[in-house]
């Protein structure tokens, strides 16, 4: 198992990449991305033990997403059996992975919780916007922080550690090393990555919406509706898309087995 360094522009080149496999078969791909979220929104509905299926079955769901990408890359076909058909690969060590993040995720948001007394957990699992005075006060600056801080390197492990698992049969360990290696030594290309997210998925659509409501100030839901929906639907899947790119770019597809 190798990782490639890139340069700092090969993280524009993922998001290039992935709009190019999204515009193979935009609609499917776009179905299969919706099959994932209702998916997850259906297992988190069920109290309890759905919060925990759904944490289990992402990593193996984000593979199937990562299969699609592959197939389409290649003029291969794809259907809602591929974004399942991840679940079978190497299929204990994804639902493994799928439970030690949720663990981790846990246990950093505990230790958020002993600089405010768990203020911040408690207004994320409210759902409520946070108060004006909260927010001048810095009352979440602290713990914000601290789960930046800790959860940053949880991410880098966990960012290719499905895909490892399921198409290099990595062992959970392994996956993770690998894929915190990798993150590691392209950090400057995921930098660019992560510049390249925020201006796609959020400045570009906040200025296209921004506008338009100057423009027709009284149809604020119906542009809304109009205008963010379809542009979700075309950003969403070419970023799942852009996921496998960085991971081709870095392992490549010839280690494949």
């Amino acid at each position: 198992m190798r990782a490639q360094t890139l340069k700092a522009k090969a993280g524009w080149n993922w998001i290039l990449g992935g709009f190019a496999i999204y515009r193979r078969n935009p609609i499917l791909l776009s179905m299969l991305v919706l099959a994932y979220w209702f998916t997850i929104l259906f297992l988190n509905l069920l109290p309890v033990i759905g919060a925990l299926a759904a944490s289990l079955l992402i990593p193996g769901l984000s593979v199937g997403l990562m299969e699609a990408s592959r197939h389409l890359e290649r003029g291969q076909p794809i259907g809602i059996q591929t974004l399942f058909g991840g679940l079978k690969q190497n299929t204990r060590t994804l639902l493994a992975l799928g439970g030690l993040y949720l663990v981790l995720t846990l246990a950093v948001l505990g230790i958020s919780a002993l600089a405010d007394g768990g203020e911040m957990v408690s207004f994320m699992l409210s759902g409520k916007p946070a108060e004006a005075q909260d927010i001048e006060d810095g009352n979440f600056f602290l713990p914000a922080l601290i789960v930046m801080f800790l959860m940053t390197p949880v991410m880098m492990a966990y960012f290719f550690a499905p895909v490892l698992a399921a198409w290099h049969k990595l062992t959970t360990g392994r996956a993770l090393f690998f894929s915190l290696v990798a993150c590691a030594i392209n950090w400057r290309a995921f930098l660019a990555y992560g510049l390249a997210l925020l201006l796609v998925a959020g400045v570009i659509p906040g200025l296209i919406l921004g506008l338009l409501l100057v423009l027709f100030p009284g149809a604020q839901s119906f542009i809304t509706a109009l205008i963010m929906m379809p542009l979700v639907l075309a950003v969403a899947p070419a970023i799942f898309a852009s996921f496998y790119v960085s991971y081709r770019d870095i392992f490549g597809v010839s280690e494949v087995v």
